[in-house]
């Protein structure tokens, strides 16, 4: 396997640092292309890094607690596929320098920058809004503007995505926005609006808060886009950041939405807690695999 960092500056704020994954040896031809998408966790000091191998305490921490053990983007290059992993607005290099302190900072001198970006997240979602944004409409230009990177590789012909958690929120909005997305992986992610909110609001960051949800379109809305693509969604039974009741109306809505659209979607729900770890991701490969087949 081979790994190469990058790096590129989106129009605003300090530039993106990723990482991309190929096979070794590369096979003749071209391969198919996944964007993998870091989760939240409530970690901003790190991004895209808890995807690879390193030495990095943080993301070894989060690849333990949230993925397994499992190294995602490269376990994905092994399995064929050209990945590349990004650091999204707000996380590692592309996270907030908070000199000056933001106002309700500056007495409580938080004890690290993870908690202080934690306090931090509700000030940017508000700048968003006034700038005609929101927090998410930043990220999602970020995943963007990564998912035209890999696009503009030569030796990548069609493209999926996959995220975890806050990464699978991200992943049914970047699906939404794009047409170029073949297949797309929501792992731990999605419920109707009306199950999760109010009880759950607080379990969950302004990405999954963006204004306007819920008037007239539900997450399983987004998550279906136009029918075009391919879907699978992995449920945990035991998830406590997802009601029962949300996730079962969410997967049957999306299982009446796509009955009748040219894409596909596939509801997979397993025991245990909120992750995505080892036989998540085989779950996911396989159905990358068979549809970003040639």
């Amino acid at each position: 396997m081979e790994i190469t960092e990058l790096g590129w500056q989106t129009g605003f704020g300090p530039p993106t640092r990723a990482w991309l994954a190929l096979p070794s040896p590369r096979p003749a031809g071209p391969l198919p292309g996944i964007l993998a998408l870091h989760c939240h966790a409530g970690i901003k000091s790190v991004g895209a890094e808890r995807l690879i191998t390193t030495s990095t305490p943080v993301a070894e921490r989060l690849r333990h607690e949230c993925y397994g053990g499992s190294a995602l983007a490269e376990r994905l290059a092994r399995a064929g596929f050209a990945v590349l992993a990004h650091d999204a607005f707000a996380w590692g290099s592309r996270r907030f320098q908070l000199t000056p302190a933001p106002w309700r900072l500056r007495d409580m001198k938080p004890a690290d920058y993870d908690t202080a970006a934690a306090l931090h997240e509700s000030t940017v979602a508000k700048y968003a809004g006034v700038m005609g944004t929101s927090f998410a409409g930043a990220v999602a230009h970020d995943d963007l503007t990564a998912l035209g990177v890999l696009a503009g590789l030569p030796y990548v012909d069609r493209l999926g995505v996959v995220g975890f958690s806050g990464g699978g929120g991200r992943a049914a909005v970047l699906t939404a926005l794009d047409p170029r997305v073949r297949a797309s992986v929501i792992a731990c992610m999605m419920s109707t609006v009306d199950e999760l909110y109010p009880a759950h609001l607080d379990a969950h960051s302004w990405l999954l808060a963006t204004p306007g949800i819920g008037h007239g379109r539900d997450w399983p809305d987004v998550a279906f886009a136009r029918g075009e693509h391919d879907q699978l969604v992995l449920y945990a039974a035991d998830d406590a950041l997802f009601p029962p009741e949300g996730m079962r109306r969410a997967d049957s809505l999306l299982r009446k939405r796509f009955a009748e659209a040219v894409g596909t979607y596939r509801g997979v729900t397993v025991p245990g807690p909120h992750r995505f770890d080892e036989p998540m991701q085989e779950e996911a490969i396989d159905f990358l695999a068979a549809s970003l087949s040639d």
